[in-house]
């Protein structure tokens, strides 16, 4: 065997918390140290997304644990909720001056790995690396300040200005970057970087943890939406394409398992529209997850109809077919790509409640052999290309090749 690696995964969110960016650095930390490489943790303290710590990390800077034998550096951090803006600027700031503490307490690496956003942390890691001579790996999950800009959370000119020279700088002095999607790493190779220094490191999922199960299209044919209950997402959409679906489908139902800062306009809008059979179950912890994708026949997965997000691979994706579920993907791009290619989903306009209702009548409509094919394409589309040893084993090719 070669020698073992030495890595730092510099990172703002990490279990307990749950949530894509704290899912994909704890499975790529957990694969890393099963194939002998030493792999430590720099974060910080619980406090994602209610904006408060737990009990028992109050009152610390700095806490050493050990989270199923991934050494864990905790660092001090001001919470903050979502919604207001520049007291989420003051929890990055926090954190991003924090954090240089926690990787002081974890020594000389040969690579430090950042995750963003937040893009200010890049600051952290990049200097840590200047002075310790580790190898500074940019890791882009969403394109910062851009895709702020077009949500519309940034709108000062020089502050955008500003971010956009500090996103310039992380990339150019980066060894590599590595992009969460297709469109991603093409964004950064647009942004003057070499090919050859780009590389994707996808969103995964744990097919030992998310099994796969036939689906009983007897059974009341269920709806599921699991995530973040945000803007960007656009649920008020579907909600009302499903109020249509119920016209020609009564027997139909739709569970939403989230929170977030659209959840109480939500609730709102199934009352104006006086729709039944949807549930709301709020936030659930992943040991949750595998039993409620197997009681569903298929998982939505909507995006506001923005170009920022044709790009975009929703992590909620794969444990879904990894589950056997398909996906009806309410967006354009990479993932409705992956999706029509595979054969393992459906794919409606975003922001367009006749194409989701119709999408959402086909999955009702479908015969039992065409449903079961598009169930178990989606369970092997996950296992040859989604499962977390896969995606390490690419990560590692790309660190040994210079």
């Amino acid at each position: 065997m070669s020698k073992p690696l030495k890595i730092i995964y510099l990172c703002q969110h990490f279990p307990p918390e749950t949530g894509a960016p704290q899912i994909r650095v704890y499975e790529v930390s957990k694969e890393l140290l099963n194939q002998g490489h030493e792999i430590q943790v720099v974060t910080a303290f619980p406090h994602h997304p209610h904006g408060i710590i737990p009990n028992e990390y109050k009152g610390m800077k700095y806490h050493f644990e050990k989270l199923d034998g991934i050494p864990v550096h905790r660092t001090w951090i001001y919470p903050s909720q979502k919604g207001v803006f520049w007291k989420r600027l003051i929890s990055y700031f926090s954190f991003t001056f924090s954090s240089f503490y926690g990787l002081l307490k974890a020594g000389k690496v040969n690579y430090i790995i950042v995750n963003s956003p937040p893009i200010f942390l890049g600051i952290t890691g990049w200097l840590a690396a200047k002075l310790t001579g580790a190898k500074f790996i940019f890791n882009v999950a969403d394109v910062w300040p851009e895709s702020a800009v077009k949500l519309g959370l940034i709108k000062n000119k020089f502050a955008i200005k500003l971010t956009e020279k500090l996103e310039s700088f992380l990339y150019k002095s980066s060894w590599k970057v590595a992009a969460a999607t297709d469109g991603i790493q093409e964004y950064v190779i647009q942004h003057s970087q070499p090919a050859e220094k780009v590389f994707v490191l996808p969103n995964g999922v744990n097919t030992d943890f998310f099994t796969y199960q036939s689906k009983n299209k007897t059974k009341p044919f269920t709806f599921v939406y699991a995530g973040n209950l945000g803007y960007a997402q656009g649920i008020d959409v579907v909600i009302r394409a499903f109020a249509l679906v119920k016209k020609m489908h009564p027997e139909a139902r739709f569970v939403i398992a989230g929170a977030g800062p659209e959840e109480q306009k939500l609730k709102e809008e199934v009352n104006r529209l006086d729709v039944q059979d949807v549930t709301f179950l709020g936030h659930l912890p992943l040991s949750e997850m595998p039993a409620l994708f197997h009681e569903s026949h298929v998982s939505i997965v909507p995006l506001r109809n923005l170009a920022l997000f044709e790009g975009a691979r929703p992590s909620k994706i794969f444990p879904a077919l990894a589950t056997g579920t398909p996906v009806l993907y309410c967006g354009k791009g990479e993932s409705a790509e992956i999706l029509t290619r595979n054969h393992c989903g459906l794919v409606a306009e975003p922001e367009n409640e006749q194409s989701i209702a119709e999408q959402m009548t086909r999955a009702i409509e479908m015969n039992e052999e065409e449903f079961e094919q598009l169930s178990r394409n989606g369970r092997n589309l996950v296992e040859r290309e989604f499962s977390w040893k896969t995606i390490v084993d690419s990560l590692l090719t790309n660190l040994k090749n210079k």
